[in-house]
Formats: C-alpha cells, sequence, structure tokens
C-alpha cells in the first residue's frame, strides 16, 4: 500500500510517509528472474563503478595518445595559463594545474571521508576499527621496506612513496566489479583500510615530498583555517565564506612550498560532520507542510535551506563533489599523468630496471603481505572483531586489490623522481602493478567463491545467539531459539509480532526469541529510522516495548512520534535523542544489516529456527513445530508449558 504523504494526524491530514508493499517472505520475487532492461543495467552501475571505468579509459587513452603522437600529448600538458591582475600572477602549466589545483579537490573529498569515519563512521569504535586499522598500518610499512630493499643502490630510494597508498576509486570500483556476493562487510572493511591509507599517504606526501620549504605564509594558512573553523557558527551564506577561505588557504600553501593538494586536506578536517538532529528534521517538515498550504518565494527559500541545513555540509559535499571527482577529475589526472610510451626499447629497459620491479613487488606482495598478513595474525590471536563474512580468503582478495596505488602511486612518481626515464620506468611499474593486482584479486576471488559451497544460500545462521550483544526475550539458555531479522515498516513483520506472541504463550520458558533488525529502505522510508530509534530505547532496556509500540502505528513514525513514544514509554527523552544520533546506535543496526546482506536476505520477517532458516508460513503452529523438528533430543522430548 501507499500512504500518502502529508502532516501528522492532527487536522485530519495522513502522515509523511510511503509505505509500499515490501517483498512477501513466502513467496519468490518473480522480477528476481526477469532479466534487467540495459537502461537497468546502466542506472545500477553507480558513481564507484563508472568512475573507476572512466578511469580505465582515461588511462588507456594516455598511453595511447602518448604512444601514437607523444609531442602533442607533452605540448599539450605542458602548455602555460596564466592568471593575474597587475602584478599578482599565477602562471601554471595545464599539467599542474590539473596536479595541483584539481587533484587538491579530489584530496578535499578524501578529507571529508576521513573527517566522518572518525566522527561518526567505522573509525568511531576501536573495537571495530583496530582490524582495519592495524591492516592499513601494515599495508604502509611492509611495501616501503621491500621497495626500499629491491631499489637500494639505484639513487632512487627515496622514492618509496610511491608503493604506500591503494587508490580507493579503483579499489572501490574494481570490488564492485569482482568482488563476492554479499561483499557488504569486505567493503567496510577496505573502506575503512582506505581511509587509514590516505592518512598515512598525506602524512608522508606532507613530511617527505615537500620542498623549497617557506613557513611565513602557512601563517596565512592557519589564519584561514582558523576563519573556516569558525564559519560553523555563521547562520547564514556560510557557503561563499568557505569558498573564499578554502582559496586563501590553497595560495598559502602553494606559496609555502607545501604540496597545494594537502590544503584540500586540512580544509575538510574543519568541515563539521553530524548525523541528522530529528527536531532539524522535523523543522525542515513543518516548513516544507507550511509552503504546501501557502506556496511563495520566502516560504519556498525557508523550506529549502531547512532540508539542507538538516543534514551535515560534510555529507552534502561529499554528494555535490563525488560525480566531479569521478567522472572529470580522476580521468583527466589519469589522462595527464598516465602517458607511459611504450616502445620496446622504453620496456626492455624497465624489465631491467630494479626501479620498476621494486614498485611492482612493493605494491602487489607488499600490500598483499601487509594486509592479508595482519589479518591473519589478528584473526589468529583473536584481535579486534571480524564481522559474519569477513574471511581470510575474502580478505585475500581484497588485500590483492589493494596492490591497486593508481592515482597517489603516479602523484607521488613527479614528487620524489626528478630523471625523465625514471619517472617514464616508474609508471610502467605502476599500471603493471596495478593490472597485477586486478588479476591477482579476481583469480583469489573467483576461487574463494568455488571453494565455499554457495555460502549455504542463507541457510544458516551466520551469528551464533549472543546474550552479551543480542537482544533477547526468554531465559537466555532456553533450548529453542527464534531469531527473527525484521522491519518495524513492515506489514508482514506486524503480522509475524502476533504469531511470536502465540508461540510464547505456548512454549513459555521453553522458548528465547531475537530481534535483529533488517529495514528495508528501498521499500520503508522511515524504517531505518525506526531500528535506531529502537536501538536506542535498547539502551535504556526498553527495546521490546518501543518495538511493540512502532508495530501499532507503522503510519506514524516521524521524527516528533519517535520521541512521543520514548515520552511515553517513560524513557529519558534528553538520553534518548542524544543516543539517537550516537555512532554506536548506528553501527549496532548496520551490523545487524551486514549480516542480514550475508545471508542473502532480501524480504522480512525472515525466522532462524533452531540456527536454520525458516521456509515457508510463519503463523504460530508452522513456527511450533519447526521448533521441535529442528531442536535437538533434549529440547524435543522437554513438555510444553
Amino acid at each position: 500500500m501507499t500512504v500518502p504523504m502529508g502532516p501528522p494526524a492532527r487536522g485530519g491530514r495522513p502522515p509523511l510517509t510511503m509505505i509500499e508493499h515490501s517483498p512477501d517472505p513466502s513467496r519468490p520475487d518473480p522480477a528476481a528472474h526477469r532479466r534487467p532492461s540495459i537502461a537497468a543495467r546502466i542506472g545500477s552501475i553507480g558513481v564507484n563503478r563508472a568512475g573507476a571505468l572512466l578511469l580505465l579509459l582515461a588511462t588507456a587513452a594516455a598511453v595511447v595518445w602518448a604512444n601514437i603522437s607523444t609531442g602533442s600529448y607533452h605540448d599539450l600538458w605542458e602548455t602555460h595559463l596564466t592568471v593575474g591582475v597587475g602584478d599578482l600572477r599565477l602562471d601554471f602549466t595545464l599539467h599542474a594545474l590539473v596536479n595541483d589545483a584539481l587533484m587538491a579537490i579530489f584530496f578535499f573529498t578524501v578529507g571529508l571521508e576521513v573527517r566522518r569515519e572518525f566522527a561518526i563512521g567505522e573509525l568511531t569504535s576501536w573495537s571495530r576499527a583496530v582490524v582495519p586499522v592495524i591492516a592499513a598500518i601494515a599495508g604502509l610499512v611492509v611495501p616501503a621496506v621491500l621497495f626500499v630493499l629491491i631499489a637500494s643502490g639505484t639513487g632512487h630510494e627515496n622514492a618509496w612513496g610511491i608503493v604506500i597508498s591503494t587508490d580507493t576509486a579503483f579499489l572501490v570500483g574494481a570490488l564492485a566489479l569482482i568482488g563476492p556476493k554479499a561483499s557488504g562487510r569486505l567493503r567496510v572493511f577496505l573502506l575503512a583500510l582506505a581511509v587509514v591509507d590516505d592518512i598515512g599517504a598525506l602524512s608522508i606526501i606532507a613530511l617527505f615530498y615537500t620542498a623549497d620549504f617557506t613557513p611565513l605564509p602557512l601563517l596565512i594558512a592557519a589564519a584561514g583555517l582558523v576563519g573556516i573553523y569558525f564559519t560553523r557558527y555563521v547562520r547564514y551564506g556560510r557557503g561563499p565564506i568557505y569558498a573564499t577561505l578554502a582559496i586563501v588557504v590553497w595560495l598559502s600553501f602553494l606559496a609555502s612550498g607545501v604540496h597545494p593538494t594537502l590544503a584540500g586536506v586540512a580544509v575538510a578536517l574543519l568541515v563539521p560532520v553530524y548525523r541528522p538532529n530529528r527536531r532539524d528534521v522535523e523543522q525542515a517538515l513543518e516548513l516544507a507542510r507550511t509552503f504546501r498550504q501557502s506556496p511563495n518565494s520566502e516560504y519556498a527559500r525557508l523550506a529549502a535551506n531547512s532540508l539542507r541545513e538538516s543534514i551535515s555540509i560534510n555529507e552534502r559535499l561529499q554528494s555535490a563533489y563525488a560525480p566531479y571527482v569521478a567522472y572529470v577529475i580522476l580521468p583527466l589526472f589519469a589522462l595527464a599523468n598516465a602517458g607511459v610510451e611504450l616502445s620496446g626499447e622504453i620496456l626492455s629497459a624497465a624489465l631491467r630496471s630494479p626501479l620498476t620491479w621494486a614498485i611492482v613487488v612493493g605494491l602487489v606482495v607488499g600490500k598483499f603481505v601487509g594486509v592479508w598478513g595482519s589479518a591473519f595474525v589478528m584473526k589468529t590471536f583473536r584481535w579486534g572483531e571480524f564481522g559474519p563474512g569477513l574471511t581470510l580468503d575474502r580478505i585475500a582478495g581484497g588485500a590483492a586489490l589493494c596492490g591497486i596505488g593508481f592515482t597517489i602511486s603516479l602523484f607521488i612518481v613527479d614528487l620524489s623522481i626528478d630523471d625523465e626515464t625514471a619517472q617514464n620506468q616508474a609508471r610502467v611499474g605502476v599500471l603493471a602493478a596495478s593490472v597485477i593486482a586486478f588479476v591477482l584479486a579476481t583469480a583469489v576471488f573467483r576461487l574463494s567463491d568455488a571453494r565455499r559451497p554457495e555460502d549455504d544460500g542463507g541457510r544458516t545462521l551466520v551469528r551464533p545467539v549472543d546474550p552479551s550483544r543480542d537482544h533477547i526475550s526468554g531465559p537466555v539458555d532456553a533450548p529453542l531459539t527464534i531469531v527473527e531479522y525484521g522491519d518495524f515498516q513492515c506489514e508482514f513483520c506486524l503480522k509475524a509480532s502476533g504469531s511470536i506472541e502465540e508461540v510464547r504463550k505456548e512454549l513459555g520458558d521453553g522458548l528465547r526469541y531475537v530481534w535483529r533488525h533488517a529495514p528495508l529502505e528501498r521499500f520503508h522510508p522511515n524504517a531505518l529510522a525506526a531500528a535506531e530509534a529502537a536501538e536506542a530505547a535498547a539502551l535504556q532496556g526498553k527495546l521490546f516495548e518501543f518495538g511493540r509500540s512502532l508495530f501499532a502505528d507503522q503510519e506514524h513514525q516521524l521524527p516528533s512520534d519517535i520521541i512521543r513514544r520514548a515520552r511515553e514509554l517513560g524513557l529519558d527523552v534528553d538520553r534518548f535523542e542524544e543516543d539517537l544520533v550516537s555512532p554506536e546506535v548506528s553501527a549496532r543496526v548496520r551490523d545487524d544489516m551486514l549480516d542480514a546482506e550475508a545471508m542473502d536476505i532480501t524480504a522480512v520477517p525472515t525466522f532462524y529456527i533452531n540456527g536454520q532458516r525458516h521456509i515457508g508460513p510463519y503463523d504460530a503452529q508452522s513456527l511450533i513445530r519447526a521448533l521441535y523438528a529442528t531442536a535437538g533430543e533434549d529440547a524435543a522430548q522437554s513438555p510444553r508449558e
């Protein structure tokens, strides 16, 4: 069903929800066996894969161009551009404009991601972050050591920075192209690893590849950064202020001798990030309703500003710049930097060059040994948290992908090597390593998929019930167990909640019931917010009570309704609102969603009866029969209460 858009029930108008028919878990989805249209296939590519494909095409174009017409390729990128007024002038080559100016925007988006991960993302909790953090550090150190050992005596030992960093754009795009099914947890691991990897690479660029340092302009840059920090307190017109101060900071970095791309990172780390505040969302909805009742330009402006301000500027900027970075900046960078001449003489020299082999071994072998080796050690000694699905064979495929060091590797080639012949050999090494890493990762993922029996189709519960983690109703040591993956805005879950109550009345203390989150955001726009609200209520011991109140009125799940429910249940509302935007709550829901993805859960409710997936009707008697059919001998012989 679809509920019309409008304000809450007050005044007789329906609430602002759009509940569509979610998939019936007892029936197969006919669309799953239908071949997607060409338009659907193109639409499903996504920014990451499309950006990686464009990057690959631009690289191929650069190589072809540089070999067909070397002169025109180099002449274009050495074209001089002069911008200025009077005596104040900036003179750039087109190549420098791409590497120094456009790449500052790329590093700005990297900095935004770093800031977000530390504030509200995967790196907020040490127990979750320790695995990718240690893997990333090992993936920085091992390649650098191998490079120095192999390149020793060549005079290019200082170019070890070429092999330290993974190309995040290629990593994510390649994972989407060749990665295993249900790779969500591997993707989270690799993204967290890439963030730490980027921090290390940027720090190394700043510390080891800065020449002709002049400290005075950095004082101006510092003043600009202070201004950027305090701009968050300006009520209106922050965009032009941020833009002006960012340009001042970039010019100051350029004048200081510190590579100006690092200005993008410095600015990004000061851009505020926060999870949407329920009150701000509610205010935006109120203004939107006001505009609907009395449409005019003033209300339109207020509603648009309020909607925009309810999302942190960090996330707005990431969304705004992502297409430009993926579709314009990185392909232009590849076109300007990947033009390697591949004549027989050059390839022969590269094959004999210790520099080329140092790069290939550093990226392909060093990244794999560093990332997978550290993960193996941590898993063996049980350091850190490996979620279901994050197995060593899948980490091996991800570790192989980390050998694609394309963007920052080519970037550091120009910073660390002056000799043009050596630069060409280094670029050959970077391109060869990226190809080898991609092929190796493909082989590892295919072998991994072939060795595992289709992950048993999600028939077995991947995360055993853990009383210290799970939300359990009933005795924790009860002989019979039902685990439900559900969605508080799903009509089928509402129906199932009645069945569960009947089962509990029938079996009494013989049953433990576990709730886990699987919000279907595609069908239920309020489901994720409801799951996080229930998780915030769980921190005050009221998850099941809050869940029942959500099921009782599925059409009223706006922010104000969620706060009202918390108040009616006697929760500490101030603490509840703080928990709603905490990274712990969002991480808890996300972990359940990743488990659901790993088990190919596409419809809810999905039940696991004594650890085995239940297929078929979920009325009370069907569930009871399934409980006894899958129970051990002792449980099957225990009397019903």
